[in-house]
């Protein structure tokens, strides 16, 4: 068989190293894995996860629990419990609304803590509300329930305003501690705060409590939450926390976006009963 001319193999060869090249630039590399369906079938669902989760890998997971109630009386005023508690090493825990005009409602980094939070927020019409759960090996742990609800929640003004002493309460807190069978304790905590969205129609601005910190009597970070605009006025949460025999209390520091820094401590009712 006859040799083709020399011109014509380089030209071949350039032709198969082109064809190679772009074979590689259109096939999907990992990252560009095709989104998994949305089993609540949001119309929000591609757009929300490109938002929180970027490129990173994203399963639907059982283990990941959201608990909404079967019927909601005040959508101001929705509880929500997010737990991913079945899941190990998990590093972050948001919560979002998909259909909410403010979609992010709040991140709990759970350093000394469970993965879990109960909490209440605003709703402005029916929509999906997830929880999903960043584990260590970079992979979103999505879990999610469809909330039916009448709408209002967000554009609805905050109760307190209607009081006229409503500015001398904000930041004031209460807090207990409680010891559960596992060793872990539980604290439930209520700030006062109005929560304002921004979005009612007495056109009073977003003020809201950004960030909360949780920290034990030794100065040691048990949690961190941001929150948003759709948590309910006055914040009630509740924490699942590791702490030491040891703790006398636990630390609490909010701030809102205002520049409000409001304080406090909660004292372990383990070690007064020790003491007497």
């Amino acid at each position: 068989m006859q040799r083709p001319p020399h011109f014509l193999i380089k030209h071949i060869s350039r032709l198969s190293l082109f064809a190679l090249v772009t074979m590689m630039a259109c096939a999907p590399s990992p990252s560009q894995a095709e989104m998994p369906k949305d089993p609540l079938d949001s119309t929000m669902w591609e757009d929300l996860s490109k938002r929180f989760f970027g490129t990173a890998p994203i399963v639907f997971d059982d283990k990941v629990r959201v608990v909404v109630p079967s019927l909601v009386e005040n959508q101001a005023q929705v509880p929500v419990t997010a737990d991913a508690r079945a899941l190990r090493d998990v590093k972050k825990l948001i919560v979002f609304a998909d259909l909410n005009p403010i979609t992010h409602v709040l991140t709990l980094s759970p350093r000394k803590a469970k993965p879990y939070i109960s909490f209440r927020m605003k709703v402005e019409q029916a929509t999906p509300v997830r929880a999903a759960a960043l584990t260590g090996d970079g992979v979103w742990h999505v879990g999610g329930v469809f909330l039916d609800a009448a709408g209002g929640g967000c554009s609805a003004p905050a109760m307190a305003r209607k009081m006229a002493d409503w500015s001398e309460t904000v930041g004031q807190t209460q807090a207990k501690l409680w010891r559960e069978l596992d060793g872990s304790a539980r604290v439930r905590l209520k700030v006062r705060h109005p929560m304002d969205t921004g979005l009612a129609t007495d056109n009073t601005p977003a003020y809201f409590i950004e960030t909360l910190k949780v920290r034990g009597s030794e100065g040691k970070a048990l949690a961190d939450i941001e929150m948003f605009e759709p948590v309910s006025e006055d914040p009630t949460l509740t924490l699942m926390l590791r702490l030491p025999a040891s703790t006398i209390n636990v630390e609490l520091e909010a701030r809102d976006n205002n520049g409000g820094l409001f304080q406090s401590s909660v004292p372990a009712p383990w070690r007064q009963s020790q003491a007497q």
